[in-house]
Formats: C-alpha cells, structure tokens, sequence
C-alpha cells in the first residue's frame, strides 16, 4: 500500500514531493509603518542637512586636496549635488507615488476629452508636468491617449511637457538654482507644450499616425463595466507597497543618469575655464542658440540628471537662453526617443515633432537672451 504524501515512506521520511510548508505573512501594522516613516524621515534629514559638511569633510580632510584648485573644486561639487539630488529624489518619489496611486489614468482621459480645446492643451501639458516620465517612457501614455481618441494635439502637449517637469526637477531647481529659475523653467516648459501641441492641431498632424493607431483612435469608445462605481481604496500597506515598488523603480532607472549628469557638471565647474564658455556660447550671439539645441540632440537624459549641467553652466557665464536651449532639447529630444517614436509616428509626423522641438527651443533662447535674463 503506498503512502500518501503527506504521510513518511519506510525510511521515516516525508515524500520528495510533499510541498514544503509557507510561511505565514507577517500582518502589516500601521503603527510601526508610520514610527519606522519617522525615524527614517529623521535620518533623511541629518543626512540631507550634512551634505555640505561631508563633501568638505572628503574633498579637503580625506584627500586633502587644497581649496582653490580643479580637482577640489570639481570633486566637492560632485559629492555634495550627488548625495542632494540622490536624498530628494527617493524622498519625492516615495511621497508622491504614496498619493498618486489613486489617480486614475482612464479619468484624466475622459476629463481631457470633453474640454475645450485650449483648456485641452493646458490640463494636457499639466498632466505631463506632474508625471515623473522620461521622454522615452512617455510614449506608452501617448499610444494609449491616442486610441482613446483624444485629439493630438492634447496628446503631444502631454509628450513634450512630461519629460521636460516632473515634481522632483522642480524640488530639485528649487534647492540648486532658486525660485526664480524654477518658475521660468517650469512656464518655459509648459508653454512648449501647449504651442506644439497647438501647432500639430492645426496641422492635422493625426493623419501621420502610424495605421494601427489610426484604426484604434477610428473605433468607438468602450465604456468600462465598472463606469459609476466608487473609486477604489487603498490601504495603508498597498500605499506603501506601491510607492516603494515606484521609488525602486525609477531610482534604478534614473540613478545612473544623475551620476553622469552630475559628473559632467562637476567637470565643467572645476576644469572647464570661464573664459572659453563666455567666448564660445557665452556672448549672445545669434548662432550660439541653435548650436547649443543641435549639441543637445544626440544627448539622452532626463531633467534630474540634466539639473546640475544647467547649474554649471549658468554658474560659468552661459546666458540663461542658450542654456535653456540646450538642456531642454537634451531632455525632450533625443536620439533614442526618436527611435521609439518612429513604431507610432510616420516619418512626416516625427520630422515635424523634432524641427518644431528645436524650432521653439531656439525662439525661446533668443527670446530669453535678448531680454538679457540673469537669475543668478
């Protein structure tokens, strides 16, 4: 007679195929979430609080690396936006996703749908400044906004907008550069949002859809079997699991970027002399603007790596509108998000998207240049 598995064979010992036993979970307790939130608030907080001491600390104690000199001046600069950028960026990111996993994306939708189109393209560019998406993944969002048939010109305010602001650029050019600069960035961006998509409107740019979007914006619009029931409610621990999936996440993604973006601008503030920005970039001329947006378009990052650059930059004399002109089209065009684009957009449609970008990148610096901006 042969033994069940559960039951021990001849030897006393349970059957190979017997599943092992699963622990049970632990119950999330909201009381110890929200003590344990508090001590590692605190500890953010020292540690954000120190940064200046700590680069100081390594760059002259630990390297003793006198003050005054390239290598000091790079080297403190790199520590110190480093650990600032990398601290806000999980502290926003946590919070946020803590709040914004009860936005629905299917309500936004249907709210840019029927409005206005003017107020189309301002709710459009909105929504892309308060998501934290890179230009490349943007572009999910757009195919779905597409086959639900909002008009493109509210899809693309959203594309352009999105990866030029998100919560933490703003947090972020607040610290580093001011609440001047940021209000400027910040209506720079949205503006470009809601001119480009204007201009695509006018355009009849939808007809340059790649066909399968076409036949998706072309079908009727299914209501959801749940249209009218109460929005759903989330608890404490699924808040926390989502915000902390979020913030993993987009750190992965982003923290590479803010290393590089924060190296290349501790280079720049430490080796690359005043003399040669103000001489090649720095003077205003004509030419310089649209240089600066062609430098930019083979870059790829996004606007938290892209922050200490323009801190740099602005700190060695660059004019506010040619730097504006570079990061911007570092941010919002780039090679690899042209690629992507490419699999929904005919090839009328993404040359249109690239030249208008550049086009009103470069209007905007010579706008800002010719009313001799200086923020810092």
């Amino acid at each position: 007679m042969s033994t069940s598995p559960s039951e021990p064979n001849q030897n006393g010992q349970g059957c190979c195929c017997k599943k092992p036993e699963q622990k049970p979970r632990r119950s999330f307790n909201n009381t110890t979430y929200f003590a344990t939130l508090a001590l590692v608030a605190l500890v953010w907080w020292g540690a954000y609080s120190h940064t200046i001491p700590f680069s100081q600390w390594v760059t002259y104690s630990l390297f003793g690396l006198a003050k005054g000199t390239h290598a000091a001046d790079a080297l403190e600069f790199f520590l110190y936006d480093t650990a600032k950028i990398l601290l806000l960026l999980v502290a926003m990111v946590y919070a946020i996703a803590w709040v914004r996993i009860s936005l629905s994306v299917e309500k936004v939708r249907d709210f840019l749908t029927g409005k206005k189109r003017i107020i189309g393209y301002l709710m459009g560019s909105g929504f892309g400044a308060v998501t934290p998406f890179c230009s490349c993944s943007s572009i999910p969002l757009f195919m779905g906004f597409t086959a639900a048939r909002i008009p493109l010109g509210i899809t693309m305010a959203f594309l352009i907008t999105s990866p030029l602001i998100n919560e933490v650029a703003i947090v972020i050019l607040w610290g580093l550069l001011g609440w001047k600069f940021t209000v400027v960035y910040v209506t720079v961006g949205m503006f470009a949002g809601i001119v480009g998509g204007f201009f695509m409107d006018r355009l009849k740019a939808e007809r340059w859809l790649q066909p399968f979007l076409l036949q998706n914006a072309n079908m009727p619009l299914q209501q959801p079997v749940t249209e009218g029931a109460p929005a759903p409610t989330f608890t404490v621990a699924q808040r926390h699991a989502f915000a902390f999936a979020e913030t993993r996440d987009i750190f992965r993604r982003v923290w590479m970027w803010v290393i590089i973006g924060v190296a290349v601008g501790a280079a720049l503030h430490g080796y690359v002399p005043q003399e040669w920005i103000t001489g090649t970039l720095g003077k205003g001329q004509w030419w310089s603007v649209p240089l600066a947006v062609s430098i930019g378009i083979p870059l790829y990052t996004n606007v938290t790596g892209i922050i200490p650059v323009m801190e740099s930059l602005l700190m060695k004399g660059l004019p506010l509108g040619t730097t504006l002109a570079l990061c911007m089209s570092t941010i919002a065009v780039s090679l690899p998000e042209v690629l992507m684009l490419k699999q929904v957009m005919r090839w009328q449609l993404l040359a249109l998207f690239v030249v208008m970008m550049l086009v009103i990148f470069t209007l905007v610096g010579w706008f800002f240049n010719a009313m001799n901006f200086t923020l810092l």
